[in-house]
């Protein structure tokens, strides 16, 4: 069953980042689309975050729609991103979208690699 969020209760995402989205969704032709955060099992330090464009919303899903873009967050991945917010950088070392996650205890130097306290769930396996 999918789970609609208004509110940017469970992550929430930078006007820079909605921007990007948008424009994302709309120059891979889906204007209507949403954008996937999600984790998965790996990196150095344990869970490694993903993202996608996505037609539409799976049935766990959790619908968080903020700053005009349509997040969507699997059941396995939520409380290991909850809270957390999806920003846009352009600098000259990279540019693309990062994730500042409140539950990460430590993360990697390249900053896609984080571990939570306790574990804090289960991550989504790479092949899913």
């Amino acid at each position: 069953m999918t789970t609609q969020i208004e509110e940017s209760a469970l992550v929430s995402i930078t006007p820079r980042a909605a921007a990007r989205a948008k424009e994302l969704l709309e120059q891979k032709g889906l204007p209507d689309g949403s954008l996937r955060v999600f984790v998965v099992g790996g990196g150095c330090s344990g869970y490694q975050y993903g993202m996608a464009l996505a037609r539409e919303a799976e049935a766990d899903d959790t619908v968080v729609d903020v700053e005009g873009v349509r997040i969507l967050i699997d059941a396995d991945s939520a409380p290991l991103i909850g809270g957390a917010e999806v920003d846009y950088v352009e600098d000259l070392m990279k540019s693309g979208f990062t994730i500042y996650n409140p539950n990460a205890t430590s993360s990697c130097a390249c900053g896609s690699s984080f571990a939570s306290k306790d574990g804090g769930g289960q991550a989504r396996p790479c092949h899913a």
